[in-house]
């Protein structure tokens, strides 16, 4: 059975390139969402498997999506996505309980590594 993710990042392209990424590998990527409100929306009404989340967002930032998703449901599976630079934040997202993160630009070998081992695939 194909594992549904849920791709979250306020830019379009970001998006649209990890989708291709997943979809290329056999996964479903079953929503999108341009910022933490609408992720944490998203992830009630689809219950996907494993979420790509961007930290630095507008509306709400990745981190407090991660929260709020952590609180629905403890178990879920989140990836944080971040740009070069964000140690700090990427610590607090593994400390509010994200399952790893992956670096952008997006280098698909690292995105498949990092959701496979997250998934326990």
């Amino acid at each position: 059975m194909l594992k549904k993710i849920l791709v979250v990042d306020d830019a379009a392209f970001m998006r649209m390139m990890l989708k291709n990424m997943l979809v290329a590998n056999g996964f479903d990527v079953v929503g999108e969402a341009e910022n933490g409100e609408e992720a944490v929306k998203k992830y009630k009404s689809l219950n996907p498997d494993l979420v790509t989340m961007d930290i630095t967002m507008p509306v709400m930032e990745g981190i407090d999506a991660l929260i709020q998703i952590k609180e629905i449901e403890p178990n879920a599976k989140v990836v944080m996505c971040s740009a070069m630079g964000q140690q700090m934040m990427v610590l607090k997202a593994i400390q509010a309980g994200a399952k790893d993160f992956i670096v952008k630009p997006f280098q698909e070998e690292r995105v498949l590594q990092s959701i496979n081992k997250v998934l326990g695939a």
